[in-house]
């Protein structure tokens, strides 16, 4: 079954937008815990907009799942990774000014940082996927650096408003799934998902995790965490 892992960055902003100490992402992701997600996502950016250091230690201490520690390939965020062992280090891109991550990482042209980096993960204990572009290029150089699994990057597929963007942009998820396979890598899938464009990533062939928390948080503020992360898994186990 494809895992559900609950990103904790909205509950955070929420936190910093005022400076204060709550809405806390540690209580809510032992709240996402207890309506049965699989796993907890988190992003510690170098800026720190929203995740804080203190936050990465308690879920450590605390969490009953795995968490997925999103994170640049940055010395900072490899002595973070090494300190709590999440089960699995998600490298992503993050440049200044973005309000969300915009694209996957450029293997191609990170490709000897990423061979010194990736073993370090994995040699601590820790499963190493990547943020992926969805080309067949960057997804073979994923393998050829060391990681575990590669993450698609579902943004654009959740944006395609008409039928054919739909078509085509699920189309590109499909073909890098199966270079996935192809170069025997594991299958992750995030950004933008929800409710609605979850059933059809779903069928995705190999699929094992998705992270998601923008939508989750949205549609909790109406219905209920536990409800939004039932509809959320009554999707995934569909298939």
């Amino acid at each position: 079954m494809i895992r559900l892992s609950a990103n904790v960055d909205k509950v955070a902003t929420l936190r910093q937008s005022r400076g204060d100490s709550e809405p806390d992402p540690v209580v809510a992701a032992a709240l996402c815990e207890q309506a049965g997600v699989e796993g907890i996502t988190f992003h510690l950016r170098s800026d720190r907009r929203h995740i804080q250091d203190r936050d990465v230690d308690l879920l450590a201490q605390m969490a009953k799942t795995e968490l997925n520690f999103e994170m640049a390939a940055t010395e900072e965020m490899i002595a973070r990774a090494l300190a709590v062992r999440p089960a699995q280090c998600t490298l992503v891109p993050e440049r200044d000014g973005e309000v969300t991550t915009e694209d996957g990482v450029d293997v191609l042209a990170n490709r000897a940082a990423l061979s010194e980096v990736i073993p370090r993960l994995k040699e601590a204990g820790m499963r190493v996927s990547i943020f992926s572009r969805l080309d067949a290029d960057q997804i073979r150089a994923a393998k050829e650096v060391g990681a575990d699994r590669v993450e698609l990057f579902t943004g654009p597929y959740a944006l395609a408003r008409t039928s054919s963007e739909q078509d085509r942009e699920f189309g590109r998820l499909s073909d890098a799934a199966k270079w996935a396979e192809k170069w025997g890598l594991g299958l992750n899938a995030g950004h933008g998902l929800d409710v609605r464009n979850l059933r059809r990533v779903a069928t995705i062939p190999n699929l094992m995790e998705v992270s998601i928390g923008q939508s989750l948080w949205a549609r909790a503020v109406f219905i209920g965490l536990e409800r939004a992360v039932g509809e959320l898994l009554a999707v995934l186990r569909e298939r």
